[in-house]
């Protein structure tokens, strides 16, 4: 048991080192973990302390009024307390609590944020889809990128993704949706977001600081079916990115590891593996991404062992209107070359939402 428990400590920094290295968290935080920890059950508390630290240090900056230093202190608070629970279910109590300071510390950062950032709630099925909105600076109604995480991302992982699109004159809307951040109680994953997009889109009518006939979207690994099951019913999209997406799941089930497996249960709300598996064949672009008619662009790493990377060039062969970006040393979401695929993404993007 000690040994498994060690491998999973090892198993989460080899695979998700670079995306939490790449989206906020601190190079010495996550090595010293790796040297400080040998059983899984100790992840959770380590990275919840540390969350600790930070926020520490946001409140004390905020007290001497020094915004820049609280608001970055704050979101490496939120980025740890999320790396704590992302996949870790030892202790459901602890996971939720996680799931709470995560929130908490990002929405102190927001006002903060250059471009600051707003909390937005649309309603969705009698709760709300919560999300992160951000304008950029000098553009009266830019368009708008929905930013849509994966399994076990949340809305406020995004940041570094956002910034790449705000700097081009975009707009950003980062959100929960079902089974996502702090909706994964609500409503299970689904694989139709078709329903939840409109939602999204009906609650921003009527804001006149958005230019809602310009909207794409991104997703984000199991966000990239998402946005395509989206587009195929929601013409309102203008264009979108499958960022490291699959074309069908349960294709790739069984050579997924057992933490992701893990996470697919949880998310889903299955009583195990089996259950979750079979969900997981919902999870399919088989008939769907072909009735998707905006322009699509597939983002790839030709080294991603979660999803190999014939998923993505049969969603380009089934797709209308479909480019696709393979990067021959791009690990799972290229997080080891974003200076490659985040630029990219966003001119991308910024072409398509031209007025």
């Amino acid at each position: 048991m000690a040994v498994e428990a060690q491998n999973r400590v090892q198993l989460a920094a080899s695979h998700w080192k670079p995306r939490f290295v790449a989206n906020g968290i601190d190079l010495n935080d996550f090595e010293r973990a790796l040297a400080m920890l040998s059983e899984w059950k100790d992840w959770a508390p380590y990275w919840r302390d540390t969350g600790d630290a930070h926020k520490a240090l946001a409140d004390a900056a905020t007290r001497a009024g020094h915004t820049v230093t609280a608001t970055e202190a704050y979101q490496r608070a939120a980025w740890s307390y999320h790396l704590g629970k992302f996949l870790w279910f030892e202790d459901r109590g602890l996971h939720e609590d996680l799931a709470r300071r995560t929130v908490d510390a990002y929405r102190k950062a927001l006002p903060g944020l250059d471009p600051p950032g707003e909390r937005v709630e649309l309603p969705f099925e009698g709760a709300v889809v919560p999300g992160n909105l951000r304008r950029p600076r000098g553009v009266a109604r830019p368009p708008v990128v929905l930013m849509v995480p994966g399994l076990d991302s949340v809305k406020e992982e995004l940041f570094a993704m956002e910034n790449d699109f705000l700097k081009r004159g975009m707009a950003t809307l980062s959100v929960d949706g079902p089974g996502q951040g702090e909706n994964e109680r609500r409503f299970p994953i689904r694989p139709d977001w078709s329903g939840v997009v409109t939602a999204i889109l009906d609650g921003l009518r009527g804001r006149d600081d958005l230019d809602l006939s310009r909207v794409g979207l991104m997703g984000i690994s199991m966000g990239g079916i998402y946005g395509p099951f989206a587009a195929a019913k929601e013409k309102r999209l203008r264009a979108l990115i499958a960022l490291a997406g699959p074309y069908d799941l349960s294709e790739c089930w069984p050579a997924l590891n057992s933490l992701t497996k893990g996470g697919y249960v949880h998310y889903t709300h299955s009583r195990d593996e089996a259950e979750a598996f079979e969900k997981s064949k919902q999870m399919s672009l088989h008939g769907v991404i072909d009735k998707v008619d905006c322009p699509v662009l597939v983002i790839h790493g030709a080294k991603d062992r979660l999803f190999p990377p014939g998923q993505a060039e049969r969603i380009v062969r089934e797709a209308k209107h479909a480019t696709l970006l393979m990067y021959p040393e791009g690990n799972h979401v290229c997080n080891n070359i974003t200076y490659k695929y985040r630029p990219a993404m966003a001119d991308w993007m910024k072409e398509r939402l031209r007025a």
